[in-house]
């Protein structure tokens, strides 16, 4: 018993007198130190990426996903070739969303940015035979048509 009680105040002592050694968590902040790319960079590497002979459906929608995943709009080269990745794999509908995809971009600046995108690819959408989404009717709700009995 002596020889518990001796234990119990061995250990009431050594905490008393040693200081606890308090481990505490230190915030750290781990930050990307790597290369900050530029605009154009940004550009040129989705571009390249949408302009390779080889590129399937799969990695069309991969990338289109990705850009519409980042907080930008982008730019009129990068949905050029995108457009032409589309064509090389037959694949009207996906353009067509694409383009809906970069309007649903602009956000509230829609009426400002989505006409000078639509400007500058007209002429890809011309040479590839793509309508806009507004000029298929996209733009406005199916319950929005004439009601056939009043016609």
């Amino acid at each position: 018993m002596l020889k518990s009680a001796s234990g119990v105040l061995a250990n009431v002592l050594k905490r008393s007198l040693v200081p606890a050694v308090r481990v505490s968590a230190v915030p750290l902040r781990r930050s990307h130190d790597g290369p900050v790319e530029s605009d154009e960079e940004f550009d040129s590497r989705y571009e390249l990426f949408f302009n390779r002979k080889d590129i399937d459906g799969w990695e069309i929608r991969k990338g289109m996903n990705d850009l519409c995943g980042m907080d930008l709009v982008p730019d009129p080269r990068i949905i050029k070739a995108a457009l032409h990745a589309c064509r090389r794999v037959n694949d009207y509908a996906l353009a067509v969303r694409f383009i809906e995809a970069c309007k649903d971009k602009c956000g509230p600046k829609v009426n400002e940015i989505y006409p000078y995108i639509i400007q500058e690819i007209k002429p890809t959408l011309t040479e590839l035979g793509i309508e806009t989404p507004e000029e298929l009717g996209y733009d406005k709700p199916e319950l929005a048509l004439e009601n056939v009995y009043d016609m």
